[in-house]
């Protein structure tokens, strides 16, 4: 068994049961790290889901990191991210047979999307039914304005790095 914990610095760390950490990881992102407000998995831990104090969900493959996490060929790989909110995710879960994902903002919106695309499903309240056969249609809530992105290659970002400190020196011939 595995814990995971989200953190103020956008840091997920996954901890052994006996309190030693196994893991850090960052989300891979072209912003800049965000804390991490909602923690989820789905049933089988095949995926951990996270939700941003910005509204972004983040969807990783965690299986064959969970068969073995001492073998270093088995990774995290995150494979999504969305923006879902434009203010913070307070909670969210995956129902595993209809393959969704209900995301809660500080706002007060419940809005469903597709757990594998990230596509738009709906909101809560809406005056038609949910359509969770159509998940090609591309359509996004009113606030949100862009697209899922599907992240293909392995990021050397994702995992925690030491940081350097680089001091600023004054050139004074400059």
């Amino acid at each position: 068994p595995i814990l995971a914990s989200a953190h103020e610095n956008g840091c997920i760390c996954l901890w052994s049961i006996q309190g030693n950490l196994v893991k850090e990881l960052l989300p891979f992102s072209k912003y800049p790290s965000v804390p991490l407000t909602a923690l989820c998995t789905d049933i089988s831990t095949k995926m951990l889901l996270a939700g941003s104090k910005e509204g972004h969900i983040m969807r990783w493959s965690i299986a064959s990191f969970l068969e073995d996490p001492q073998n270093s060929k088995n990774k995290i790989k995150e494979e999504l991210c969305w923006r879902a909110h434009s203010n913070e995710v307070v909670d969210l879960f995956h129902e595993e047979e209809k393959n969704v994902v209900v995301t809660a903002s500080i706002d007060g919106s419940v809005r469903l999307w597709h757990a594998m695309n990230g596509y738009y499903l709906g909101y809560f309240g809406q005056p038609r039914k949910f359509d969770l056969s159509d998940i090609s249609r591309s359509i996004l809530p009113c606030d949100v304005n862009n697209f899922p992105t599907i992240i293909k290659e392995e990021s050397k970002h994702m995992e925690k790095k030491k940081m350097f400190e680089y001091p600023l020196m004054l050139d004074r011939d400059k």
